[in-house]
């Protein structure tokens, strides 16, 4: 009988909504509800193929695949029910240099995370698949930790073990509706009766977005159909056969029966249920489209010759849910408190769902991730994700990528441009190559004598001479970068100095006019935003965040504010024109006639003046480490106050500079260097605490009890003296040959001609003098080369140029 309530209801009986049930029980959930409208594995799970990897870009996220590894290992022993689980590991093939290139930087990556990854000739991984034909191959990486389960049967043994805690899991109970009443969830409702909750957690999958959008919740994913073939009985087919990623062919294969399965990413894949999913369909497949899998066969026959021969049991065309990103969606909804979602995992539901169900049980349980989750979290959308022909578009294209290189800094073309700055059509006549950032074009760098497109490469790419001009021109003259895409908030009301203060470690409370760089924590000092705020009156700021934080920054500040005050998200209203180098107050000077002499308008303050006579806030703030002003003023004016700055002769920058510029002077950036998982203690931004006071802020004990015991891991600046190396960040950290960590980030400092990157060194008491006594490496695309290392940073130490 279907109890009246619950603590929480999970929807959706997959290996994700079961997951998160027998996570949730774990935590002592025991009055948790999962409901599935059918039968458990009935949507996609009973048809995934069921590899399981784990490398991925990020270290949390090949952590939360470790995580489903470590607990299909074991599941069946506390159970008693199988999952078909083995640990047969897993092959990666290259067949061309870059892919070279790209696999012995993944086993970099892996190595970085602690994953065991070795790099194979071509002969010694046809000595682990001896099937396959090698005369093409490069060489190849093996993961002996990676294999292979029976979704169906790890999803009924994580069911069972959700009952063994008290879970209750209830069939054919399919939701109505979920109640939500004075913006609070209240519970659900199903033929059967309903329930009251106060947490709803939506694992549908292709389900999802239909059923969250009810209560006004964006879960951009879409169906595409996904098609793989399995074999009859192939003489020589082991059960201990890895499975095989081919990425250069687009297949990947695994053992089953003696046979073998096998599917493939093409490159023009087929959107479904494009008016809905039709209703009843569940334990369901599509009709087998043999004329569209054609285009996989004569690439799978050159790797597997056996496969020309072999019986074909069925062609399965199985739809599931794929996201704009490829990334699965995770997290509590920023639209509604008490919805969270675990959803949209692009065919690796089966290799994250003891990961996810983990985290996302965490996120129940105690209103956060069990650490960072950026990658998967679901307030990385914008409204233009409520567009399903947007997210349709960008999927269709991300799915067609799935096993493409993927180039460093590479960019997605479809569904653009969709938001622009007034000034893109001046830009992009200036030579503009545009990026984009949650819907928002960018410019990357200009093209004078280059071709205006990108030509990606993992040494040097077809902007680095570009990138080298605008560097220089920002260190030695001005530039002018379109920031317009920057999230700006304005908070309001009598309450708003004490609701900020408390939220932010910084200091917030001083007088109109004053900057104040600063995070915001959670009850660990983590850090959850990185932003700039300026005190425009004595009930009013204005807050600058990075532009792909703008849900998530907003939806943190939101559900901390107390008191009155109100905030709103005022991006759309203003462009930022932002004027940096040792001749920008020169060239702003000429424009104005406010006083923006050192002594008339200081480092970190606000003001309003005028520029070429258009009304302009300025922030006397810089993230290349020069003299500069951010400009912020609505649309209307910029097209004038642009041309007015180029009639200056200034150097029009992007993006690509920035992030050049800022590695040489060590500035920070949220989701690279910082995030949830580091204190501004280990990344070096005590300094822009409060804790020299005895005001109260989120975060503070932990960072006191941190100051008091040391810190376990710093932030460090890494250089090469080779100026032909190349870093990306991943690249591991050794000193004295003992691995230590792994760099955040990297790219080329233009003004030192050295690559540099930024990294935590894990290990307590680092010091300048713990660096000078060790021998430092970094590992590069599988190869240690020599480092160096410093605490401070390797341009303009100690801020004078920033403060002239």
């Amino acid at each position: 009988m279907l109890p009246t309530t619950a603590k929480a209801v999970i929807i959706g009986g997959g290996i994700i909504g079961c997951s998160t049930a027998y996570h949730l029980g774990k935590l002592g959930w025991t009055d948790t509800v999962l409901l599935e409208r059918a039968k458990l594995t009935s949507g996609t799970t009973f048809h995934a193929a069921g590899l399981v990897g784990q490398l991925r870009t990020s270290a949390n996220i090949t952590q939360l695949l470790g995580y489903s590894v470590d607990l299909y290992k074991r599941l069946a022993e506390e159970t008693g029910l199988a999952t078909g689980w083995k640990m047969n590991g897993g092959l990666r093939l290259a067949c061309n240099a870059d892919r070279w290139i790209e696999v012995k930087r993944q086993a970099t990556t892996a190595h970085s995370f602690g994953l065991e990854m070795h790099l194979l000739t071509p002969k010694e991984a046809q000595e682990l698949w001896p099937l396959m034909r090698i005369d093409d191959l490069v060489g190849a990486a093996y993961l002996p930790t990676d294999g292979q389960a029976n979704p169906s049967d790890i999803t009924q043994s994580l069911a069972r073990g959700a009952r063994m805690t008290g879970v209750k899991i209830f069939e054919d109970t399919a939701v109505t509706r979920i109640i939500v009443e004075d913006g609070r969830v209240k519970g659900v409702q199903t033929a059967q009766g309903t329930i009251q909750c106060e947490k709803v957690v939506i694992c549908a999958g292709q389900w999802t977005r239909a059923l969250a959008a009810t209560v006004g919740v964006n879960v951009p994913l879409v169906s595409v159909e996904h098609q793989y073939m399995i074999t009859e009985a192939i003489p020589g087919v082991t059960p201990d056969l890895p499975t095989l990623r081919d990425p250069d062919r687009l297949t990947y294969w695994k053992e089953e029966v003696g046979g073998l399965v096998w599917g493939g990413y093409e490159p023009n894949p087929k959107p479904w249920a494009q008016n809905g999913i039709p209703e009843g369909f569940h334990f369901q497949t599509l009709q087998p489209d043999f004329d569209h899998y054609g285009q996989f066969m004569e690439d799978a026959i050159y790797r597997v010759p056996a496969l020309e021969t072999a019986g074909v049991k069925q062609l399965l065309n199985g739809p599931e849910s794929f996201t704009p990103d490829g990334n699965f969606i995770l997290g509590e909804a920023p639209e509604q408190a008490g919805v969270f979602i675990g959803a949209g995992f692009n065919a690796f539901g089966i290799a994250s769902g003891g990961g996810a169900g983990m985290a996302l049980a965490e996120w129940v349980a105690t209103g956060q991730a069990p650490y960072d989750l950026w990658p998967v979290d679901i307030r990385r959308f914008g409204p233009h994700h409520r567009s399903t022909d947007w997210v349709r578009t960008r999927t269709t294209e991300a799915y067609g990528k799935h096993y493409t290189i993927a180039w460093p800094s590479e960019e997605m073309t479809s569904a653009r441009p969709t938001r622009r700055s007034p000034l893109y059509g001046s830009l992009k006549a200036a030579g503009a190559v545009f990026g984009e950032k949650l819907g928002w074009e960018r410019p990357n760098w200009f093209a004078t004598t280059e071709a205006p497109r990108d030509v990606y490469s993992y040494t040097r790419p077809g902007w680095f001479d570009a990138v080298k001009r605008e560097h220089q021109a920002a260190r030695e003259g001005c530039v002018l970068i379109d920031q317009t895409s920057f999230a700006k908030f304005r908070l309001v009301g009598p309450d708003a100095e004490k609701a900020l203060s408390w939220i932010a470690a910084g200091r917030t409370h001083r007088a109109p006019g004053t900057l104040t760089y600063t995070q915001l924590l959670n009850d660990k000092g983590g850090i959850e935003a990185d932003v700039t705020i300026a005190r425009l009156a004595p009930d009013e700021y204005y807050i600058v965040t990075g532009t792909g934080f703008a849900t998530r920054d907003f939806h943190w500040m939101g559900s901390l504010l107390q008191g009155d005050c109100q905030l709103t998200d005022v991006t759309s209203g203003s462009a930022v024109l932002s004027v940096m180098g040792p001749r920008s107050r020169e060239v702003l000077q000429a424009l104005s006639q406010d006083d923006l002499t050192n002594a008339g308008f200081p480092f970190g303050t606000a003001r309003h003046i005028h520029i070429a006579r258009c009304p302009v806030l300025a922030l006397r703030v810089t993230y290349v480490g020069e003299l500069g002003w951010e400009l912020h003023l609505p649309m209307d004016y910029a097209q004038t106050v642009y041309d007015a700055l180029l009639s200056q002769g200034v150097t029009l920058a992007g993006y690509r500079a920035i992030e050049t510029l800022r590695l040489e002077k060590g500035y920070r950036a949220w989701g690279a260097e910082i995030g949830p998982d580091h204190t501004p203690l280990e990344a070096g931004l005590g300094w822009a605490t409060k804790l020299a006071t005895d005001l109260p802020f989120k975060g503070r004990e932990a960072l006191v009890k941190q100051r008091a015991e040391g810190v376990r891991k710093t932030l460090a600046t890494f250089w090469i003296d080779d100026p032909d190396v190349t870093l990306l960040g991943r690249e591991t950290i050794y000193r004295n040959g003992e691995r230590l960590g792994w760099l955040a980030s990297g790219g080329h400092g233009h003004t030192l001609n050295r690559p540099i990157g930024m990294g935590f060194i894990r290990t307590p008491d680092v010091t300048q003098a713990f660096l000078d006594a060790g021998e430092w490496e970094l590992e590069v695309a599988s190869e240690r080369l020599p480092a160096r290392v410093t605490l401070a940073p390797l341009y303009d130490p100690k801020g004078d140029k920033i403060k002239a």
